[in-house]
């Protein structure tokens, strides 16, 4: 760009002026700027009347580097300020100056503000220049590829219409991709830390399947997480060969790996639930659970056998018998004789907690949402098919040990997977959410 279209630029632009304070021909002094700025300040011109630019070089190649914008007019009501304040930093400006003024080292940004670096560099060095900053403590922009997850977008504009349009409860629902989402949701700071390792930082564009992220999540929970008992479906089973009042103890670890965590008590009894999944009234081929007829072993307790059920008048099945082999209790001589493919969960109706548990899955259907689209009505953007089934509850029940949990505590609940305990309700009804199932639920591998 030659000298002559550069001033005809700043003529365009009422940056030059001739023979006195308002001539076209001669550039604004340092102090009439200043009276400007100031008027600005105070607030004496409407919004987009008037700019402050930095001058620095306009035949720069970097559009960012010829004369970016500093600050704007704007008359609105401020978090902290309320209307005493009418001029806004741009990002450009602000950005470089809060990390200095916060000693921040690595300032992490994605791709796209790769071209804006020179002008970060620009700022601080300039501050610095006036001797506010040490330049041994300068910030640097550092960029690398934006994190891209199937199913999922992290656009604040885009997470706020999901609000909005009451697609979810708020920035902390469990399916939100949020620091409060992700509390509520059981996610721990370990997994997200395997997770930044596995996927590590690149400057190339890519997906990483949410897979992936629930993964890293098992890894850690599965090391972490004491195990306990749910049956989500509860559905009686009656003992027909022992008596009324029977009462025997079974152990159970608290965790398989880590015997010092020691066992916990589970009390077994003529009337049990078990889930009603775990039997089948004509099973398909390669159903090894309970059928009429056939073996499974109470896990922690004794081999059984069905020797009956019950149904309503809806034809539904309301409850089952069986009859235990007293010589097959787990951990006893001689209790391996007894060959079985199945292995159910069961709880005595003496001994369980009764819950609410929230199960949570990916919030859309497509696996590559569109957060470019400005459409806000998510369910009409073909982009964003919006998953109706991305919540529901199921009151179920546990063993009756849950009730000595803290609110965020974390348990397997076994063949079900990971849960955190969220809130306690005042009728004493404990609200967990399903954190990851122990199976990838989003895709096969």
């Amino acid at each position: 760009m030659d000298s002559q279209s550069y001033e005809e630029i700043k003529l365009k632009r009422g940056t030059l002026k001739k023979g006195g304070i308002n001539s076209p021909y001669r550039e604004r002094t340092v102090s009439e700027n200043l009276d400007l700025f100031k008027q600005m300040k105070n607030g004496e011109f409407s919004d987009g009347k008037h700019v402050l630019r930095a001058k620095i070089n306009m035949n720069s190649p970097n559009l960012n580097l010829r004369d970016p914008i500093l600050y704007r007019v704007r008359h609105v009501s401020h978090h902290r300020q309320g209307s005493k304040w009418c001029i806004y930093p741009l990002y450009d400006f602000a950005h470089p100056l809060s990390d200095a003024i916060e000693k921040i080292t690595h300032s992490i940004c994605t791709l796209e503000f790769e071209d804006h670096r020179p002008l970060y560099d620009w700022v601080v060095n300039k501050v610095a220049e006036c001797g506010f900053f040490n330049d041994a403590t300068l910030p640097r922009q550092y960029e690398f590829s934006r994190l891209n997850v199937s199913n999922v977008f992290l656009s604040k504009r885009k997470l706020g219409e999901l609000i909005i349009h009451k697609y979810v409860d708020g920035w902390d629902d469990p399916r939100m991709p949020t620091i409060a989402g992700a509390k509520k949701r059981g996610y721990t700071p370990a997994g997200f830390i395997n997770f930044c390792e596995a996927i590590g930082v690149t400057k190339s564009d890519a997906k990483i399947d949410y897979s992936v992220f629930e993964e890293c999540m098992r890894e850690d929970l599965n090391l972490t997480s004491q195990r306990r008992i749910a049956v989500l479906k509860p559905i009686k089973l009656t003992i027909e060969n022992i008596e009324i009042g029977y009462s025997e103890i079974c152990h159970a670890p608290n965790h398989p790996k880590k015997p010092e965590l020691g066992n916990r008590d589970i009390v077994f009894t003529k009337e049990l639930y078990i889930d009603a999944d775990d039997f089948e009234e004509n099973p398909v081929p390669g159903f090894f659970r309970l059928k009429p007829g056939g073996r499974v072993r109470l896990r922690y307790a004794f081999v059984i056998e069905c020797t009956g059920y019950e149904k309503n008048d809806d034809g539904n099945i309301v409850s089952i018998r069986a009859k235990i082999f007293k010589d097959s209790k787990s951990g006893t001589p001689g209790a391996n004789k007894y060959k079985v493919k199945g292995n159910i969960h069961w709880l005595s109706t003496k001994d369980i907690c009764s819950v609410q548990i929230n199960f949570y899955d990916k919030l859309f259907e497509d696996s590559k949402p569109d957060e470019n689209s400005g459409n806000p009505d998510i369910q009409k953007n073909q982009a964003m098919i919006f998953n109706k089934m991305s919540h529901f509850e199921m009151n179920s029940i546990t063993e009756s040990s849950i009730l000595n949990a803290k609110v965020g505590e974390k348990f397997q609940f076994e063949r079900h997977g990971y849960f955190v305990l969220d809130k306690i309700l005042e009728n004493k009804i404990r609200i967990f959410n399903r954190t990851v199932s122990l199976k990838d639920s989003w895709k096969k591998r």
